[in-house]
């Protein structure tokens, strides 16, 4: 079944002020998914300015490109991982940007193609998950070779449930028996695992799993820890950094790295100067993350968990 990409964007107005776009600027989208923010973006740029966008999926790109035909004059799209933004930004002879923006979401359109595997709501598909169909590696083998304990370490550290020990064993029980291949193969044995009360209770059940092995697939914390600070240093004087997460694992991260690189000095409190010789990169726009207007959650149920951060560069 065809989905067209989804074109709700996360608190559209709300990045497109953060990132304060100057219109020969140089900015990079590095989660294009169906273009909306890229949109937005090049169609304040002169044909002077340059957007970057990069997504992994290949049925992004393809509708990040016929979304952003018009602007094609100021537009390089790049199928590529956001970690590798200093790399790409380099081969486009690119010294610094002006402006980036990371929206970590799932997008509407991963969520709703079931053979895409994101979604505890179609026990027919495959368990996949993958961000990037290029790599070999799906959900159903995390689920079916991880060890009971490794299984374990990922749903309790990535999707805080506190039935991880309970689910992973049941999976184990369960793929002695047969191997578990699809997204209701999963959705069943949760179930199983979870106390009868819990399950009447408000929210999916599987939810936090898939969470957890979505994560755990596409290595997405990781990915985002390791390339941060790369991305606030390749930004230019008075540039910024938007970033929007969807729980509280990513936005604990970009809390405190961006409240690290604002701050970085480690000299004990009692010293009269700073010795450490680290020096701010620049300031945090947002000392608390903006979250989804009434009116854009009343229309757009998926931003309800969203929080964006902006970092500014100063020298």
């Amino acid at each position: 079944m065809e989905h067209e990409f989804e074109h709700i964007s996360v608190m559209l107005n709300e990045c497109i002020d953060g990132l304060n776009i100057k219109p020969d600027g140089v900015y990079v989208d590095g989660t294009m998914g169906g273009a909306g923010h890229s949109f937005h973006i090049a169609q304040r740029l002169s044909d002077k300015g340059k957007l970057i966008a990069i997504d992994q999926d290949k049925d992004a790109i393809a509708a990040g490109t016929k979304r952003l035909s018009e602007y094609a004059d100021r537009v390089r799209i790049v199928r590529s991982n956001f970690s590798y933004m200093k790399d790409i930004i380099k081969k486009e002879k690119i010294a610094g940007v002006d402006g980036i923006l990371l929206d970590l979401g799932v997008s509407s359109y991963q969520l709703d193609t079931p053979e895409r595997g994101f979604t505890y709501r179609d026990e027919s598909a495959p368990l996949d998950m993958r961000m990037d169909e290029r790599r070999d590696m799906t959900a159903k083998d995390i689920v079916n070779d991880y060890t009971e304990e490794e299984l374990r370490r990922v749903i309790r550290n990535y999707g805080e449930d506190k039935y991880a020990s309970r689910i992973a064993k049941e999976i184990v029980n369960e793929r002695k028996i047969r191997s578990i291949d699809t997204t209701g193969d999963l959705v069943r044995i949760i179930k199983k695992a979870y106390p009868q009360k819990e399950l009447h209770k408000p929210g999916h059940p599987a939810k936090k799993t898939f969470q957890a092995i979505r994560i755990e697939l596409n290595d997405e914390l990781n990915v985002l820890e390791e390339n941060l600070r790369d991305m606030i240093g390749i930004l230019n004087e008075g540039g910024r950094i938007c970033v929007i997460t969807f729980h509280s694992l990513e936005d604990r991260i970009v809390k405190n790295i961006f409240r690290e690189c604002e701050n970085p000095c480690i000299c004990p409190d009692d010293f009269p100067v700073c010795v450490c010789g680290r020096t701010s990169l620049g300031r945090v726009i947002t000392k608390k993350p903006t979250v989804p207007s009434e009116e854009e959650l009343a229309y757009n149920k998926r931003s309800q968990s969203a929080k964006l951060r902006v970092f500014e560069r100063r020298r």
